[in-house]
């Protein structure tokens, strides 16, 4: 049993995988300097903060408001159940 199922030992198959490694050197990742680097990925961040839909004014107001109203919600859920809690607590343990 020396060839198994799906075996890419085929005469010519490690020559193709060989020159597909070697034809993919170089080309746009080659390698880059510091600050070459550095400078592609300001340019890509800028790019995508142009990419951005900014909210306007009265919209960010709303979202805003929305976000504060709804922890204030909670902070008061939070704080019933917890003091109703702690009444049961100190009914069932005295």
């Amino acid at each position: 049993m020396a060839d198994a199922v799906g075996s890419i030992d085929t005469p010519g198959a490690q020559d193709e995988a060989q020159e597909t490694k070697k034809s993919r050197k170089g080309g746009k990742r080659a390698k880059k300097g510091p600050f070459k680097k550095l400078a592609l990925f300001y340019r890509q961040v800028i790019a995508e903060l142009r990419k951005v839909v900014w909210p306007t004014r009265n919209q960010l107001t709303t979202y805003t408001t929305v976000v504060i109203v709804f922890v204030v919600i909670m902070i008061g859920l939070v704080t019933v159940i917890d003091y109703g809690l702690s009444h049961a607590a100190k009914y069932v343990f005295g």
